[in-house]
C-alpha cells in the first residue's frame, strides 16, 4: 500500500464490510465518510436518465473513494459505489478528517496528489472516448484492464478479472451490442481471445496503434 495513503490510518475512523453488489454509497447520498479500500474490489459508476451504466473506476486495496466533496457546504456523492466482490472500506467521518488536514500539511499535500493522479486518470480516459471514440474506449479499457492486472503468459497478457461483456461495456461507455460485435473484429483479428471467461490479449500492441497510445505510465493508465 502506498505512504500517502497508509497515513491517513492514522486518522480515527471505523471499517465497513461488503457483500458483492452492496452500495457503499448511492449518487445524492449525503456525503458523510472519506473512504479506503482495505479489501475487495468496488466500482465507482454513473447511471444516465435512460438507464446506461458508465463505469469510471475500480477501486481495489489502497484506493481512496468519496474524497470529492470533501469541502463541499452540503457535501453529497456525485457518483454511486457498489462493490464487485466481498469488500472491507476504513471510513473516516470528513470533520474528523478535516482537524487531521489542518493539523497535519504534508497530509493534506498527499491528498491533493492522490487526488490530482485520479483527475489525470480520467481525463485520459475521457480523452479516448472523444477522440477515439466506442473502440477507443474499449482499447483504452482493455489496455488499462491490462496494466492493472494483466498476468504475462504464452507471449501474451491474460486479465485474471473475470467481466461479463455488459460490465465490459460499462467500463466503455458503449452499449453491450456494440460492445460484441468490437470484441468480434478483434477475435477475428487475433488481437485478442476468451479463455474461459477470461480475456487473453494476444497483440496489445495493435490496440496501443489504434488509438494513438502515448505509453503513460501504469500510475496514470489503469482502471482504478
Amino acid at each position: 500500500m502506498d505512504s500517502a495513503v497508509r497515513q491517513f490510518y492514522e486518522i480515527p475512523g471505523k471499517i465497513i464490510t461488503l457483500k458483492s453488489d452492496e452500495f457503499l454509497f448511492r449518487e445524492g447520498d449525503y456525503a458523510k465518510y472519506f473512504y479506503l479500500v482495505r479489501s475487495g474490489q468496488i466500482s465507482i459508476m454513473k447511471y444516465t436518465s435512460n438507464g446506461r451504466v458508465l463505469s469510471l473506476r475500480l477501486a481495489t486495496r489502497g484506493s481512496i473513494i468519496g474524497e470529492l466533496p470533501i469541502y463541499e457546504e452540503n457535501p453529497a456523492y456525485i457518483f454511486n459505489a457498489v462493490a464487485q466482490s466481498d469488500s472491507e472500506v476504513y471510513a473516516i467521518e470528513f470533520p474528523t478528517l478535516h482537524k487531521y488536514l489542518e493539523k497535519k500539511p504534508l497530509m493534506a499535500v498527499n491528498l491533493l496528489k492522490l487526488i490530482g493522479m485520479h483527475m489525470r486518470k480520467q481525463h485520459s480516459k475521457f480523452r479516448d472516448l472523444i477522440l477515439y471514440g466506442k473502440k477507443g474506449a474499449l482499447y483504452s479499457t482493455l489496455i488499462r484492464l491490462a496494466n492493472s492486472y494483466g498476468k504475462e503468459i504464452d507471449s501474451g497478457i491474460l486479465i485474471p478479472v473475470p467481466l461479463t461483456n455488459q460490465e465490459l461495456a460499462n467500463y466503455s461507455a458503449t452499449a453491450r451490442e456494440s460492445l460484441n460485435r468490437m470484441l468480434g473484429e478483434l477475435r477475428k483479428l487475433n488481437v485478442i481471445e476468451n479463455r474461459g471467461n477470461l480475456i487473453f490479449i494476444k497483440d496489445i500492441d495493435y490496440l496501443r496503434r489504434e488509438i494513438e497510445c502515448e505509453n503513460c505510465s501504469k500510475e496514470i493508465c489503469n482502471i482504478e
